[in-house]
């Protein structure tokens, strides 16, 4: 879901970390500093700022003067297929900083495992994922923005999100949805 229209100027409300795009390195950038949204998906946005391009996390949409996401819950008497269904919707607002399309449509979540404590009722999530190339800088970040997403879902207690490269991704990954928006069909 896009928020405005794209390359929306908007000035900084406070000093904000953002990560380099593709490179993910931290830079503070200062309140004030008029910067682009290039992309607003997910909850977490792109924007552009003296020649380079930065990822901005939700939980900061403020500093650009927009709402944080709130917080998913899950409804009384779910299922563990409801609960199941909402880590993947989770996954599905992480998006790659480059490519409009989330995560799950783009085939890089391998594999989804989770485990109830039939006594406490919390749960640990385990997720293998990939990146579109090996040397892609952003794969940690994306690791975190999973990890940290699936760790807001009530019952939550422990999120493991591995970064792997076996089997390579290719774009028969993707999703008819997602080859379709890249115009690949």
């Amino acid at each position: 879901m896009m928020f405005g229209p794209m390359n929306e100027p908007v000035t900084l409300r406070r000093d904000l970390d953002a990560l380099t795009v593709p490179a993910g390195i931290p830079e503070r950038l200062e309140r004030s500093s008029l910067v682009y949204i290039t992309q607003a998906m997910g909850g977490s946005f792109t924007i552009y700022f003296e020649g380079n391009l930065y990822r901005v996390a939700g939980k900061d949409a403020d500093a650009l003067g927009r709402e944080v996401p709130p917080v998913p819950v899950l409804q009384p008497g779910a299922t563990d297929d409801d609960f199941r269904t909402l880590v993947w919707d989770q996954m599905r607002t992480v998006y790659d900083p480059e490519i409009p399309i989330n995560i799950v449509d783009l085939g890089l979540v391998y594999d989804c495992h989770i485990v109830k404590d039939p006594q406490s009722g919390s749960r640990a999530v385990d997720v293998q994922m990939t990146v579109t190339a090996p040397g892609c800088g952003m794969g940690e970040i994306l690791v975190e923005e999973v990890r940290e997403k699936i760790s807001l879902l009530p019952t939550v207690t422990a999120v493991a999100v591995e970064l792997v490269y076996d089997p390579p991704w290719n774009q028969s990954m993707m999703s008819e949805a997602a080859r379709l928006e890249a115009g690949l069909l």
